[in-house]
């Protein structure tokens, strides 16, 4: 492919620019009256807890290449200083919007429910007596007034650390100059606080009942005013793996730098003094644009519990029960339904409770031998590690690959990996310099005289908890190939085996990219008018510079190519010559889309993979990563189906044009709404309840109507 042609700044979108337009749409959730009011607060604090990621590593990444004098241009032509203008002008312009959304919004909606939040001016006597014994008996205690000046200097703040600037005078003090102080508000405490009241719900925020308080903790001197703020500090880790002879210390060590990096953005109170400002603003060494005026509550992602809040359920979206996958119904041992097939499972339509049951039932099942799999993030009370665990207690042998460096669950990877070798796991950290993000589980169980191994393959997390909320593929299956492959997998990750010829599986960093191009390559070279080139594929992000040149390639060729892309986009479509033939989705719904799909005609023997891995540089030279074939036929067209609901999606879905601006998918007057994922959901319900009535004889009625 002449690659080289399609490498021009004007047919690349920025990648930090593109995520900003994805956190966007996840804000126009929140804008959207459609959706419950509890529903579009939760995606206010999603976009907070988004910026929050953004800022600590893109952001701060950005920064330390200008410190660093780097100016090398990114493929969109834009240099480290230059993105920083950019990402300057649309976050705040973001933030603007959210809290406007909030005050405007969200927070009229709560009233008209009978819910409020109240100012400590407007409390009641009973609610003024109720929040006054509460901070003396809940809050003082825990609370830790810090003085600035000369014998005390600014205190070192955690990242992401809600806190009051607090100015006050010397009652006592020769001269009546101001004094400065910082209360950090404790993050042990809920954010808010419900009020004794009559009628309906009433809360008082945490910070506003400190604030009134204040000179509670400050005796013998006037307070001046008090002002909340919050700095967010640069937490990328930067790792010498090949000097580390602990690696686990050696990340134990890095999250301790990470809670006091340099401070790379400061929230601040909109009505805060311009002195107060000042003196924040030297202390943390923030440059002017990197301070954000909230006029608001400052940190909207503590509102999520407040989203879980008991008796608000009418306030949020409907959410189905998942279902009991449809090819599991009536099926007594796993182990024989999968000896007999390969089984699908669509996450969180179908119910993650069968890969729980998968592992559990491995670890009690006395023919097992072994039990091995990689884990990159787990629930807070994982089920499958207790399983594990419970499998070497009974002396099988179990090996779990617990990726360390797992951005932002490094400490909670390391607390697990502890209690599996406590168990009498072997536990294995990866390879030095990759990430090891493959989602593969390998059991080996003794059948008679034979040895058979069982494999689950999936797009997303062994984590029960984020199984209820993302949508991802499993695949369940006893096929001899793929065992050899899962195999060889371990022997790789844990010995110093050389990289295996897979059977079916390919993997990263050694050979995916290749695959892919080649698969984009073939789309092309079998071309023609009976049989045109045809890509489907989903993912969350699309970065990589050779897979997308290729996709122009395949495109200009009249390969026709449908990208469905979650989050960061850096393909441009609708250039003319160039990527005409390709469309560009986003959708944004419910449940967070993370399964990756990929389809490719070839020539009219279509192939359907389903991998752990994005389009981006990182996952396919950095990662350790699977992609793995779907090949039972009623499963490959299950798949197809799939990504044709997604493509038929007219009520959540965007399209990308050519300028890089996401525009809702319009449907056409006489054309039926369909949201995907009501669309997965009702489906899950239907098949479940044909199969419990024994009058569904497939174990997928396909969608006829969706044609290629």
């Amino acid at each position: 492919m002449e690659e080289r042609d399609f490498l021009h700044p004007e047919y690349f979108i920025n990648r930090e620019m593109s995520w900003l337009a994805f956190n966007a749409r996840v804000l126009e959730e929140a804008l959207d009256e459609s959706n419950r009011v509890l529903e579009r607060l939760k995606f206010l604090a999603i976009v907070s807890s988004n910026l929050d990621e953004f800022f600590m590593v893109r952001v701060a990444g950005l920064k330390d290449q200008v410190k660093a004098g780097f100016q090398k241009p990114d493929p969109s032509g834009a240099t480290p200083k230059e993105q920083l203008r950019m990402i300057n002008v649309r976050t705040h312009q973001m933030v603007e919007r959210q809290y406007r959304c909030f005050r405007e919004e969200i927070i009229p909606a709560l009233e008209e429910q009978g819910i409020s939040f109240v100012k400590p001016e407007q409390l009641s006597e009973e609610q003024e007596a109720f929040i006054d014994s509460y901070f003396d008996n809940h809050i003082y205690p825990v609370l830790t007034p810090l003085a600035v000046d000369q014998s005390r200097p600014f205190p070192l703040l955690l990242n992401k650390s809600l806190n009051l600037a607090v100015m006050l005078e010397r009652k006592k003090a020769k001269s009546s100059k101001k004094v400065f102080a910082v209360v950090q508000v404790p993050a042990v405490l809920s954010r808010y606080i419900e009020l004794p009241s009559p009628v309906g719900k009433v809360f008082i925020l945490l910070e506003d009942v400190i604030k009134k308080y204040s000179n509670r903790l400050f005796k013998g001197n006037e307070i001046s005013s008090v002002y909340p703020f919050r700095i967010t500090r640069n937490a990328d880790m930067s790792l010498d793996e090949e000097g580390a002879e602990d690696l686990l210390k050696e990340i134990e060590k890095e999250l301790r730098k990470r809670k006091w990096g340099s401070a790379v953005r400061l929230e601040i109170d909109g009505q805060m003094d311009e002195d107060v400002k000042t003196i924040l603003q030297e202390a943390l060494e923030v440059h002017n644009r990197d301070i954000y005026p909230i006029e608001g509550p400052i940190d909207l992602t503590k509102f999520f519990s407040f989203v879980q809040f008991p008796g608000l359920e009418h306030l949020r979206n409907e959410t189905k029960q998942p279902q009991p996958p449809a090819d599991l119904i009536g099926e007594d041992d796993i182990f024989e339904a999968i000896s007999e097939r390969d089984i699908l499972v669509h996450h969180p339509f179908e119910s993650f409770d069968c890969v729980v049951d998968f592992v559990t039932k491995a670890a009690d099942d006395p023919n097992v031998l072994a039990i091995k799999q990689t884990l990159y993030r787990v629930s807070g009370d994982s089920p499958i590690i207790k399983a594990l665990a419970s499998a070497a207690e009974k002396g099988k042998q179990v090996t779990v690959l617990v990726e360390l460096k797992a951005r932002f669950d490094e400490e909670n990877n390391i607390n697990w990996a502890r209690q599996l070798e406590k168990s009498g796991c072997q536990v294995i950290y990866g390879l030095v310099g990759l990430k090891t993000h493959c989602k593969i589980t390998l059991v080996v169980r003794k059948e008679g005289d034979n040895i058979r191994r069982y494999v689950h393959l999936s797009t997303g997390n062994y984590n029960n908890s984020t199984a209820r909320l993302y949508t991802d593929l499993g695949l369940f299956t006893s096929n001899p190939d793929l065992g050899v492959d899962a195999s060889a997998l371990f022997n790789d990750l844990s010995g110093y085996s050389e990289p295996p010829e897979w059977r079916k599986l390919e993997a990263a960093p050694k050979g995916l990219r290749r695959k892919y191009l080649d698969m984009i390559k073939r789309e092309i070279e079998t071309h023609t008018e009976e049989k045109p080139g045809r890509i489907i594929a989903k993912m969350n992000s699309l970065t990589d510079e050779r897979i997308i040149m290729a996709l122009y390639e395949a495109s200009s060729k009249g390969v026709q190519i449908d990208l469905i892309v979650r989050g960061i986009c850096c393909l441009r479509p609708g250039i003319p010559g160039v990527s005409e033939n390709i469309r560009v989705r986003s959708i944004i719904d419910h449940y967070l889309e993370h399964s990756r799909i990929f389809y490719f005609a070839n020539g009219g023997n279509p192939r359907v993979y389903l991998s752990s891995a994005d389009w981006m540089t990182r996952n396919l030279d950095r990662r350790v990563e699977l992609l793995f074939p779907i090949e039972q036929s009623n499963l490959v067209q299950r798949v197809i189906d799939i990504l044709h609901v997604y493509l038929s999606d007219n009520t959540k879905a965007r399209e990308l044009d050519s300028n890089g601006i996401y525009h809702h998918v319009q449907p056409a007057e006489s054309e039926p709404l369909i949201n995907s994922q009501m669309y997965f959901t009702q489906l899950a319900i239907e098949m479940t309840e044909r199969r419990q009535k024994e009058t569904f004889a497939a174990p997928y009625k396909p969608a006829e109507e969706w044609v290629l």
